[in-house]
This record gives C-alpha cells, structure tokens and sequence, in this order.
C-alpha cells in the first residue's frame, strides 16, 4: 500500500487553473471521488478544494497507475492538458505525501502562514469522503495523525497566536488604501467563514457593514452575532453601485456580479473577491479596484517573513511527526505477524500432540496436559523473538524485518494492518 498526494495549490497553479480544477458542491465532489476510486489501483481516497489548493489525497497499490488515473480525469474534467497538468503538479508519495499532508493540516503550506481555516477544511473534506464510503482506515490514520501533528504545532509555536486568514489579509489591504473606515459602508456578500472573519474586522475597525445572501435568515443570524444589517439579494443589481466597499465569497458556481449590472459612479469602489470559482466578472474600469485571492501576496510574503523562526521549529515538528508515523504504522504491520506466527506454532503442537496420542506414544489421559506443556515450550522460545521483533519495529530496518516475516507466513502486508479496527475516523468526526 502506498500514499499518494497531487497537489494545485497558490505555490504552483495561478488563479484561472485553481477555478477549472475547483470542485464548489457535494454533488461534484461526490463525482469526482466515486471517479477516483473506480481507478484499479486506488482504494481510498479524498478530495480537498478549497480557494487555494485542490488536492487529491489516496491510498493506492501502484503509484505509477494511479497517477495517471488521476491526470486522465482531472485533464477531462478541467479541459485542462495533460502535459500542463503534470508540469504544474506537486506529486508526493509515500513518507513525502505523509509529510506534506501535516505540513497542509499545520498551515504551513498556506498562503497566509498561521491561517486557522486550513485544519477545518481538512476535516471537513476527511468527513465527506468517509461518511460515503470513499475512504476508510488507511485515510483515517494518517488523517488523525496529521491532526495531532498540527496540535504539537500549535503548542511548541507561536505561529497560529494571532490568527490570520485570507479574509483578515483583505481587510488589511483595505486598510493599506483608504485612510480610515469610519462613515464607510461595506456590504459582505455570503455568510461562510471568511464573510464571518471580515465582517468582525470591518465593524471592529469601524465601518457600517450590511450583509446579503440568497437565503436571507442566513444573512439575518450572521447579522446578529456580529452586529451588522441585513439587506435583500435581489437588490445586488443596485447594490454593487452605491457601496464603496465590497467583500464576496459565495459558493456561485458561476459569477454573481457581472458587466451587465456594473454601472459609473462618481466614487472609488473596492471590491474583494474571495471566493473560487470567483464571483466577479469584471472587465470594465469604471473606478473599480478589484482585488482576488492572489493579489493579496504581498501582505502574504510579510506574514511569511514575520512567522520565519515559528516557521522553522514548526518544520521540525513535521519532520519529527511523520517518522513517527511509519514507525507506528511498523508496529501494526508486527503485532498481527507475531499473533500469526504463535498460531502456527500451536497448530503444529496441537498436530503433534494428536499424532502421538493416536499412535499411542503418549497415553489419552495426558492428552490435555501434554498441549499445555507443548504450548508453554512454544511460549518459552518465542518470547525473546516476538520482544526483538516488537523492539526492531521502531527502526529504521523494520521494513527487512517485516518483508522477511511475511514470506516466512505468506502473508500479504497491505492486508495485515487491517486486522484491527481503526478509531482514528470517530475521533476526527468527534474532535477528538
């Protein structure tokens, strides 16, 4: 069994290849799982997309086959070539995929260093595959442990002590261009997270904000935990051209505001389009200074700079994390080995035992007696090897340990963790 990891994210796709390879509802990411899974090689998988990256996380027989799987149909999908596809890509497998995974769950891997979003969205994604039935124990594992790892980070760091996000670099290149928020109106289109974050940093930074969404008890309850107004989504069309600043980050899988509804004013208008796919489409200059998702990088690159030393020990941890894993997961492959392995010694002694008694070497009263003192015999050899055996899988010399024993018990690896159930999945769903 292998990792396997095909990463798009801010580091290597640009905005337009992030938006064709986004999968924005459950009824697409359902597709795109039950697709991933259909391929020979591949037993599990998950799905993560989220504004800055699309990743497909699986656990495969053969990387080279289901690699290509994954290519064919995010190619078919996106329109997107293939050649262009594998260019861009970051491919990670095995401990590598392992490693990026915790660095991702640790918000290492983010735009905004630190950001808090990430370890939610992974959950979520984690959720989504397991609850129907395209991921199992395998997944889970690594998914529990990638959380515990972003937990020591968290603890051992102070790289998540002042909370950022996309939306909070937003409001902070608000700020960086208008002198001052007081007697500002801003109007937040949507009531996901990120709508959540900026419209608390607006209101705290003064500004008047309103908000709108489709279903507007959404937008009222959002309203009310962060003291802002409520206005209707059917006055978007007049909206967009009286309010001097605008935040947007809906789950529209096409663009909400459009030419057709941008009208000439006499004011400069800010707009920040958040979400993926985007929804402005804008191609006029009627005053409108349009912000997307990777506009923000300058705002970035400081927090990148700011968080460096943070950076640094957290990267250690990463390290340190994912060898802990495969020397765990070596412990699961050997504790079945050494059951498997008593099995058959006191099969052979049972065998044995039941020869002698019928040919009469041993008489049939002793017969119990007999299969306590072979199998204590057993025991008493065993012992010294299954301890060696249970120290050595702590090493980095397992795997010749473990590769030798299964052909010794012809006994298939992938297989043999398995035969212990996993609660690493009930603990994700949980929050433990």
């Amino acid at each position: 069994m292998h990792y396997l990891n095909i990463s798009f994210s801010h580091k290597n796709s640009t905005l337009d290849i992030r938006e064709k390879l986004s999968y924005k509802d459950d009824y697409a990411t359902k597709g795109c799982l039950t697709k991933l899974n259909s391929g020979e090689t591949i037993h599990e998988s998950i799905l993560i997309s989220t504004c800055n990256r699309m990743e497909v996380f699986c656990s495969c027989s053969d990387l080279a086959t289901a690699t290509k799987h994954i290519f064919n149909m995010l190619a078919m999908r996106s329109g997107i070539p293939i050649e262009e596809l594998e260019g861009r890509a970051d491919i990670f497998d095995d401990s590598s995929a392992i490693h990026h995974l915790f660095s991702v769950a640790s918000s290492l891997d983010s735009m905004v260093v630190g950001e808090t979003q990430i370890a939610g969205q992974l959950k979520d994604a984690f959720r989504f595959s397991y609850d129907n039935g395209f991921c199992s124990q395998k997944l889970a594992r690594a998914m529990h442990h990638a959380f515990k790892c972003a937990a020591k980070v968290r603890n051992a760091t102070d790289i998540s002590s002042k909370p950022v996000s996309i939306a909070s670099v937003a409001v902070s290149k608000l700020k960086s261009v208008i002198d001052s928020f007081e007697g500002k109106k801003a109007i937040i289109i949507g009531v996901g997270e990120m709508s959540e974050i900026t419209a608390k940093h607006l209101i705290s930074s003064g500004a008047d904000v309103y908000i709108i969404n489709r279903t507007k008890q959404k937008a009222e309850k959002l309203a009310l935990e962060c003291g802002a107004k409520v206005l209707d989504f059917e006055d978007l069309p007049t909206i967009v051209n009286e309010f001097e600043i605008l935040f947007t980050a809906t789950s529209s899988p096409e663009p909400i505001i459009t030419d057709e509804i941008i009208k000439p004013c006499d004011f400069e208008r800010y707009w920040f389009d958040m979400a993926l796919p985007r929804d402005i489409s804008y191609d006029k200059d009627d005053r409108v200074n349009l912000y997307v998702i990777d506009d923000l990088k300058n705002i970035v690159d400081e927090n990148i700079g700011l968080r460096e030393d943070s950076a640094r020990k957290a990267h250690t941890i990463i390290g340190r994390s994912t060898v802990e894993f495969f020397e765990w997961l070596n412990t699961l492959n050997i504790e079945p080995m050494i059951k498997e392995i008593y099995q058959k010694a006191f099969e052979a002694a049972r065998i044995e035992s039941d020869r002698a008694i019928k040919k009469g070497f041993i008489p049939k009263e002793y017969e119990e007696q007999i299969r306590k003192m072979s199998q204590q015999a057993l025991k008493r050899f065993l012992h010294q090897m299954s301890s060696k055996m249970r120290s050595v899988s702590e090493e980095s010399k397992a795997d010749m340990l473990t590769s030798a024993v299964q052909f010794l018990i012809e006994k298939d690896k992938s297989d043999i963790p398995d035969k212990y159930k996993c609660e690493h999945a009930l603990n994700i769903i949980e929050g433990r």
